[in-house]
């Protein structure tokens, strides 16, 4: 088959959905393949090195006397239109069920009015299902987004099922989970300084219990010679900064933005800790093993798919900040346990990599274009 002209809808924040999208975007562009990304700012994770079979293209929306809120779905619709139009694609992949293949599948509509057929291809990353899926006010929306799409695809076992519970969803699911760059997220020499480095990344949501890790760390601390790299940003932020002076831990305490050089920052880290209450995926687990340093994590949604527990890393139920801690400080005292966890990561994520991962879409797209 010809190189494909593929439209992506995404979030062009630094969350994993956003993320996903961006670097298939430039996974398939480097292929040879004509992407044009769509969204209403350009992706937080889109290199500013330009290459030439990506474009992007704005959604821009206005203030109207008439609405209170702006009608970003009706403007995303219209820009999905105009692309496929002027640009003739082949098909559209979108990230999120609401109000992305809704938005997609409205233009497809206006599009067979105009006798073209635009596909649809649906990844589901979590959020969509897990948070907004459970406001039943939703419901009939994402029902139908998911059972007219052409092809709906999950990024974990888990999600999937959480979507068949919570959804009358006729449509076959297939999953291809996140991938990461295996070059980029790689293993440096063994870490050996004297003070270890535990590390989080995430966006500072309630749902991430940012205030868990601290506590967490809190007594890890107490027993070895540790600081704790937060890496983020968020609506939870200014309480996790109270919380660590109220603990008296703000000097071990670091607090980073995220940026391009996040596999650094891992790179440097000792152990990675997830205590989150829902994760459709864990993408940040997943750099963090790739990167050759042990997760700890809770045991919810897809993260016990990249944190396999005794193997590359330890899971715990959500908020026994004991049993985490103490996982924390018994990989920090026991070299040759840290060492094959180490190992363990690095074999595991190995078939997350871009490699086995981005063949898996273009299959479908082929497999959809027949």
């Amino acid at each position: 088959m010809n190189n494909l002209k593929i439209g992506i809808v995404c979030y062009p924040t630094q969350g994993g959905s956003g993320i996903v999208a961006t670097e298939l975007a430039q996974s398939l562009a480097n292929l040879g393949h004509e992407i044009h990304i769509i969204s209403y700012s350009r992706p937080f994770r889109l290199k500013y090195k330009k290459n030439k079979n990506i474009f992007f293209h704005e959604v821009t929306t206005y203030n109207y006397p008439l609405f209170e809120y702006t009608p970003y779905e009706i403007n995303l619709t219209s820009k999905i239109v105009d692309v496929a139009v002027n640009y003739n694609l082949d098909l559209v992949h979108v990230h999120y069920a609401i109000p992305h293949a809704s938005a997609a599948l409205s233009a497809k509509q206006i599009l067979r009015s105009l006798s073209k057929e635009l596909p649809i291809v649906t990844t589901l990353h979590g959020t969509d299902i897990t948070l907004i899926g459970k406001d039943k006010s939703f419901k009939p929306v994402i029902e139908f987004a998911i059972n007219n799409s052409d092809i709906v695809t999950s990024v974990s076992k888990s999600l999937k099922e959480d979507t068949l519970k919570n959804f009358k969803i006729k449509k076959e699911i297939k999953i291809i989970p996140n991938f990461i760059d295996s070059a980029l997220y790689c293993p440096t020499a063994e870490n050996d300084k004297a003070e270890k480095i535990i590390t989080h990344v995430s966006n500072f949501r309630k749902v991430k219990k940012v205030d868990h890790v601290l506590r967490v760390f809190y007594k890890v601390q107490k027993k070895i010679n540790c600081s704790l790299n937060l890496v983020g940003d968020g609506p939870e932020l200014k309480k996790i900064k109270e919380l660590s002076k109220k603990l008296n831990i703000e000097k071990r305490v670091h607090f980073k933005k995220y940026s391009r050089k996040i596999h650094k920052e891992l790179k440097n880290s000792t152990l990675f800790l997830l205590t989150s209450e829902k994760e459709s995926f864990g993408l940040s687990a997943l750099e963090a093993i790739s990167s050759g340093v042990p997760v700890i994590s809770t045991n919810v949604g897809g993260l016990t798919e990249i944190v396999v527990d005794g193997v590359t890393g330890f899971v715990s139920k959500l908020g026994d900040i004991k049993k985490m801690s103490d996982d924390c400080i018994k990989l920090l005292l026991d070299n040759d346990l840290y060492l094959r966890i180490r190992n363990n990561c690095v074999k595991h994520s190995k078939k997350y990599s871009t490699s086995e991962v981005v063949p898996q879409y273009i299959k479908i797209y082929k497999e959809l274009l027949k």
